[in-house]
């Protein structure tokens, strides 16, 4: 088994996850059980699938939860700039966000592309 907490794509998607909750706490009454859920649900589906991703056996399925988590991370992105044309936030809490949000999308795109290279020269080595 893994430990989540060394990742530093974990770290960026747990901290994500807080700044989307206190966010969306300001988001309009009647977005409840709207725009306000489903950000949040995105956002703690991301260091949710690290942390099972992390607890699986193989590198297969390890890797499987981290793609996962990265459409969840790309789904809250859609999602946060679609609050932002809706005005629910306001310019400088967005930047904060999207930043971190970005860099998250970096790391954990980083860590599947190196976990997919691996798989592969692994394969490769079998093979021979």
């Amino acid at each position: 088994m893994r430990d989540h907490t060394k990742l530093r794509a974990f770290e960026l998607a747990d901290e994500l996850a807080v700044l989307i909750y206190r966010l969306t706490r300001n988001f309009p009454r009647e977005e409840i059980y709207g725009l306000t859920s489903q950000m949040r649900r995105a956002a703690v589906s991301v260091p949710s699938n690290i942390v099972e991703g992390c607890a699986r056996e193989s590198q297969t399925e390890y890797l499987r939860f981290l793609e996962i988590a990265f459409g969840s991370l790309r789904e809250l992105h859609y999602q946060y700039t679609l609050s932002k044309r809706l005005e629910y936030v306001n310019e400088s809490n967005f930047q904060q966000v999207e930043e971190k949000m970005i860099e998250a999308e970096k790391v954990l795109g980083s860590l599947i592309r190196s976990m997919r290279k691996s798989k592969k020269q692994k394969s490769a080595a079998n093979s021979l």
